[in-house]
């Protein structure tokens, strides 16, 4: 199974939302699952795991979901292979048991180079890291993913999802 998963914040509380599929190929999502739960951490930057964390085990446990890959939206290694980021304590939560790949919309300063990823026509890069797999494989799995735009179909949708689970808070 994998879970792409994504996080909306809204009048102090964290919507996370879910998609399952089972390919990386897959056109629609299997099953799709939200948690509505308390911000426990204001934003900061090179430590967002503190803040989006909570809300994805939430989900996660909730849910009783068992990832084998979880997609996050975000850093699993903030440089790319060794500064953790949110995905490597997901890992970490996982005790190693799950792939963790993330895949930013922004490049993160410290993020060296070879990790952009260019989808379709557009001229600005996804950037993915991953933990638990081989970064060129992770790299080639978001590629393979549905849909022609810069962000693959199924994570625009997670992102919806999250996105109209705020707006009902």
């Amino acid at each position: 199974m994998i879970l792409a998963v994504d996080v909306c914040y809204k009048n102090g509380q964290a919507c996370a939302a879910g998609a399952v599929f089972e390919s990386f190929g897959d056109d629609t999502a299997t099953a799709s699952y939200r948690s509505v739960s308390p911000i426990l951490s204001p934003y900061v930057s090179g430590s967002f795991y503190r803040r989006e964390l909570p809300p994805i085990v939430r989900l996660i446990e909730e849910h009783g979901l068992q990832p084998d890959i979880l997609i996050i939206d975000g850093y699993v290694f903030l440089d790319g292979d060794s500064k953790p980021g949110l995905g490597s304590y997901l890992y970490d939560y996982f005790n190693g048991k799950t792939v963790l790949i993330g895949v930013a919309k922004k490049r993160f300063r410290e993020l060296r180079d070879g990790y952009d990823l260019y989808r379709g026509e557009s001229r600005r890069p996804l950037f993915v890291t991953s933990r638990g797999i081989d970064p060129a494989k992770a790299k080639e799995a978001i590629a393979s993913m549905a849909g022609c735009d810069r962000r693959p179909k199924l994570l625009k949708e997670v992102d919806r999802f999250a996105r109209e689970c705020c707006s009902a808070l």
